[in-house]
């Protein structure tokens, strides 16, 4: 709320959009949220700078009557903090999985994703593995019965065992 007030008063000629967001990172770092540390929310807003000005137009609108709603641009900033922290996680889990064999670390995202895993969501999940490493261990984790083939043609998807749907 104290950033829409910021951005509402708009106390310098040039420079507010960029100070908000460095006061932004100043009030979560005072509150214990630290992921501005480890993670670009300058960058994180900048990717959705859209919605960023919907929600400073939505939060503004009336604000010197008296009368603005803060719900929309509140609601857009704990997005853009959420979103940093799940970026932080993928980063801890590329770290901590950095080290397995790019067939351990195919085997591993049927640990983290539930229900059915594609060969999309793994190469997204792993740009470095190529498909023909991804499809000869889905295979291998097919004939070791760790999983289960789900679906047809482009459709086709794995399913850890014990998790298939009956």
């Amino acid at each position: 709320m104290f950033i829409l007030d910021f951005l509402c008063i708009h106390p310098f000629n040039d420079g507010n959009g960029r100070m908000s967001r460095l006061l932004t990172l100043l009030l979560l770092y005072r509150s214990g949220y630290i992921v501005g540390k480890y993670v670009s929310m300058e960058m994180l807003i900048e990717k959705t700078k859209e919605t960023y000005y919907e929600a400073l137009q939505n939060g503004s609108a009336e604000w010197h009557d008296n009368k603005s709603d803060y719900t929309s641009f509140v609601r857009y900033y704990l997005g853009i903090v959420l979103k940093g922290y799940n970026e932080f996680q993928d980063r801890i889990e590329h770290l901590k999985y950095r080290k397995f064999s790019k067939a351990d670390r195919v085997k591993s995202v049927f640990d983290k994703k539930l229900g059915i895993v594609r060969k999309s969501d793994i190469a997204i999940l792993y740009p470095d593995i190529s498909e023909t490493t991804i499809e000869r261990t889905l295979k291998d984790l097919l004939e070791a019965g760790f999983v289960e083939k789900v679906g047809k043609g482009r459709a086709t998807g794995y399913v850890k065992k014990d998790c298939v749907p009956r």
